[in-house]
């Protein structure tokens, strides 16, 4: 941890872990809340503020300009590219990778190597604001599934394993497939995530 750095009370902070990453000249250091776990590898970056009981596994990385909530595991070898709002009761799995301008809703499980985008069009010359995905509220996205740019996910959604979503999924639906169809949630996976 920089010297610089917030940290709450009760946190486990890893020497091998970099805690206040500078990118900027006057750029802030991080805050942490309570009880936070921060293991070997990790880094964090100036300007992001976390709520109590970070959890992250090894080599996570924390761009600058993110919020997140309480209560977030945040998984080995996951990235979060910043300038992202993070919610409360949040699992990001190992190796998760969290664009630039994403909004993930609280009680959201995002299981492992589940890939959001946030450029249509990556590697064109031409100017293109770069917009992530919406994760609302009770979402679950299967391993390995990919959210294209500018899609939301509704709701209490599910979005199975291996599923490429190119197009909204409203709320308290089922979307499955490459690319992924919406249906009808079925009755097992109706209500909200238990993560906390």
């Amino acid at each position: 941890m920089t010297d610089t750095a917030n940290s709450g009370d009760n946190c486990d902070i890893s020497p091998a872990a970099t805690v206040g990453q500078q990118y900027e000249s006057d750029s802030k250091p991080p805050m942490l809340g309570d009880d936070c776990t921060v293991r070997s590898g990790t880094i964090v970056y100036d300007d992001v503020v976390i709520g109590d009981r970070l959890n992250t596994g090894h080599n996570a990385l924390i761009r600058e300009l993110t919020e997140i909530g309480d209560d977030v595991l945040i998984g080995t070898n996951t990235v979060i590219d910043g300038r992202t709002t993070i919610g409360s009761g949040v699992s990001l799995q190992t190796g998760v990778y969290v664009p630039s301008n994403t909004t993930i809703g609280d009680d959201v499980f995002l299981g492992p190597h589940v890939v959001l985008t946030n450029d249509p069009s990556p590697v064109r010359n031409h100017d293109t604001d770069l917009d992530g995905p919406t994760i609302e509220d009770n979402v679950s996205i299967g391993a390995n599934a990919t959210i294209l740019p500018s899609v939301t996910i509704g709701e209490g959604s599910f979005v199975a394993a291996g599923a490429v979503v190119t197009v909204d999924v409203p709320p308290r639906t089922l979307a499955i497939g490459v690319p992924a169809v919406n249906q009808s949630l079925p009755p097992e996976l109706e209500g909200g995530n238990q993560i906390r």
